[in-house]
């Protein structure tokens, strides 16, 4: 919890777990519950925390990653993808849950991506995405 509390700069606002680390143990991924403690829908499932993962994924977004994933991936495919993701977010809300849900697929979105970090952290953390991968296969590339 402090270190996660150490990466986000605040206290994490529901419940998680770590499901990626880097070799040193420092968490890289956590997956968020669907709500958060006070019921408020959480539509972002995987987050990534780790320092290092994050301004190399903001790097390629400053330079028009997003674009390029959208063009290069294709709308379809990453419309399954947010169709996989919101399936597996909504699977872990509880049956007798009667408040408002979570929408839209990898970090709420609707359609096509809004940010490579939350596509990068659910492939990290072994989802099926193929713009987390496509991210994964830039970061490589560059480095």
């Amino acid at each position: 919890m402090l270190a996660v509390t150490a990466l986000l700069g605040r206290p994490p606002r529901g419940d998680f777990d770590v499901v990626v680390r880097a070799a040193d143990g420092a968490p890289v991924v956590v997956r968020n519950a669907p709500l958060l403690r006070d019921g408020t829908p959480m539509p972002t499932r995987y987050w990534l925390v780790g320092a290092g993962e994050r301004v190399a994924v903001g790097r390629l977004e400053s330079i028009g990653g997003v674009s390029a994933a959208e063009s290069e991936v294709g709308l379809d495919a990453i419309a399954e993808a947010h169709r996989r993701y919101a399936a597996e977010r909504d699977a872990a809300i509880p049956a007798d849950h009667e408040g408002p849900r979570p929408t839209g697929g990898v970090g709420g979105t609707r359609r096509g991506v809004k940010c490579l970090h939350a596509h990068y952290a659910w492939h990290l953390a072994g989802g099926d995405d193929p713009v987390g991968r496509w991210v994964a296969e830039r970061l490589a590339r560059d480095s």
